[in-house]
């Protein structure tokens, strides 16, 4: 009985999931619109809202995987040179892994962002050695802990902060992905003191029961 009730509610999870799933008008415009999946639509309405993302620019798209951040990137910087009259754009996405090619992004899959040796190899592939904005949709491996889960995507974003110093142009952008939680305050106060310019974003496609959302800081006080 223990073993055909614990069945009987994962089942009904699982089904509760692919319903939602099925009918969410995201993940039906991202299959329309052949985006990879729905969380393009984050980053299309935070970019219509607030422009951070101009042709010519380059990008670091991290915890790329499965690519659907990357392809609005290449788009919205003009990295394939759709747009001979504007600047070409370059898109880097690093992600532990693996992620299928995209015509006009550079992917270093199975790449762990943190490794210093990560740095080095994306420096090296750079045009000017930096870029102009840092994108992060990264996310650890739930445990279902929610303050560890927390603490883990926080020490993320502290590390991509970290490695802004080395990469981020002065006057660039940083977009990172949060769970709420005890140290939200903390990684706002941090980017505060790099950024002229930090503010809280929940995007519409961000499911209105998931915990996520977003600091964009802007305005990088570094060099």
């Amino acid at each position: 009985l223990h073993t055909t009730g614990r069945f009987l509610r994962k089942t009904g999870t699982e089904h509760q999931w692919l319903e939602r799933h099925l009918k969410d008008p995201f993940v039906k415009a991202s299959k329309q619109q052949h985006y990879r999946c729905r969380s393009a639509f984050k980053l299309l309405e935070i970019d219509d809202k607030l422009h951070i993302l101009r042709p010519g620019f380059s990008v670091l798209d991290c915890g790329a995987a499965p690519g659907a951040w990357s392809q609005v990137a290449v788009q919205r910087v003009n990295a394939l040179g759709a747009d001979p009259a504007a600047p070409t754009g370059f898109v880097l996405g690093v992600d532990l892994l693996r992620i299928s090619p995209l015509e006009g992004a550079v992917f270093l899959a199975e790449t762990d962002i943190a490794d210093p040796s990560t740095l080095r190899t994306i420096q090296s592939l750079l045009p000017a050695g930096k870029v102009d904005v840092i994108l992060s949709d990264m996310a650890p491996n739930a445990t279902g802990i929610k303050e560890l889960d927390h603490q883990k995507v926080i020490n993320l974003c502290l590390g991509l902060l970290n490695l802004s110093q080395s990469i981020l142009k002065a006057k660039g952008t940083m977009l990172c992905k949060f769970w709420d939680g005890s140290q939200a305050r903390l990684l706002q106060n941090r980017l505060k003191e790099q950024f002229q310019d930090v503010r809280t974003i929940k995007p519409q496609a961000s499911r209105k029961e998931s915990a996520e959302s977003y600091y964009l800081a802007r305005l990088y006080k570094g060099k």
